[in-house]
């Protein structure tokens, strides 16, 4: 039986679960819910409805896993609890600082159901999350460095297109090379967030807006842009949709740790990502984890999780045996 898959959101996100479901043989696409009118939408699977998002609820009995494709600003705090009351869920709430307040509202509607919900799911938070927590396991004695980019950060983006008088948006997150040499030489310099990355924004105003005031909204934006350099550059449209169509992204998180009895041994720990389609990643990712989702929901779990309390098995398709012949 093919765990049942539906997508609340058909966005670039959304795009790339179905894209990613498809590669999963195990999983088949039983809807797209969108606040969008359904019949303005064409999917690329053949014969999967698209329905409206208000008819979610109907359908409940008919989904296994629902993968919320919404972005963190202010759609999924509100619809990942909602939803989890109903569903089993995955999301990919990545603003770092309110995860946290967003797991115990999940948690709360998600166990109060019956149900599985897997917050904060992608590359990061996500894939460097866990990169983190076993590099400062392996090595206590170190120092942890994040650095992301060259790339089109999407819930950063979608942050900007929200500012009152902007059209269209993308944000470029820029590591400073200085700043990552000095880590990968094992230097374990302190870094301020500025001093790590810079932030560069391609917006497109609409008719008549206050340039200035846009610009300050976004350099002032906390959690976003309110600590890091940010530069905001106003282009066309034409400028925007020519220069800036793709959505690369990517980063390294990199330990630096210390050995011996008087921590005479360096050790450095790197995982580096180089993503053509930060979209079609990430839900490459949220459909693993929808697959785990599935599996601890059989078992009777529920509540809400996040990639620190999965198994790795339980994000692959092959049996345990498999996974011990081929991966171990």
């Amino acid at each position: 039986m093919s765990i049942r898959i539906a997508i609340y959101g058909y966005g670039n996100l959304g795009k790339g679960v179905e894209l990613a479901v498809r590669n999963n043989p195990d999983m088949e696409l039983v809807g797209v819910f969108t606040r969008r009118d359904p019949k303005t939408l064409k999917i690329k699977t053949p014969g999967v409805k698209v329905y409206g998002a208000d008819e979610i609820f109907a359908e409940k009995d008919d989904i296994d896993v629902l993968i919320i494709c919404s972005g963190s600003a202010t759609d999924l705090p509100e619809q990942t609890p909602k939803l989890a009351a109903f569903f089993n869920v995955i999301d990919s709430f990545d603003t770092h600082a309110k995860i946290p307040e967003h797991f115990q509202n999940t948690d709360s509607a998600a166990r109060n159901a019956g149900k599985v919900a897997i917050i904060s799911v992608g590359w990061d938070p996500g894939m460097f999350s866990i990169n983190r927590l076993y590099s400062a396991c392996i090595l206590p004695d170190g120092k942890d460095y994040t650095f992301w980019g060259k790339g089109v950060s999407q819930g950063h983006s979608d942050a900007i297109r929200r500012v009152p008088g902007v059209k269209n948006g993308k944000q470029y997150t820029v590591p400073v090379p200085a700043a990552l040499e000095a880590v990968r030489s094992g230097k374990n310099p302190e870094l301020s967030t500025a001093e790590k990355h810079t932030r560069e924004c391609f917006v497109v105003a609409e008719e008549g807006a206050d340039k200035a005031e846009i610009e300050r909204q976004i350099k002032t934006m906390p959690n976003y842009f309110a600590d890091y350099n940010t530069t905001v550059n106003f282009i066309t449209e034409e400028e925007l949709a020519e220069k800036h169509s793709g959505i690369p992204h990517g980063g390294f998180v990199i330990r630096c740790g210390k050995t011996g009895a008087e921590g005479e041994n360096k050790h450095i720990i790197e995982y580096s990502l180089k993503l053509d389609s930060n979209p079609e990643f990430t839900a490459s990712v949220l459909v693993a984890y929808a697959r785990a989702a599935y599996r601890l929901s059989r078992e009777g779990s529920c509540g809400c999780k996040t990639v620190f309390d999965i198994a790795p098995a339980y994000l692959s398709i092959q049996s345990p045996e498999e996974l011990r012949k081929h991966f171990l």
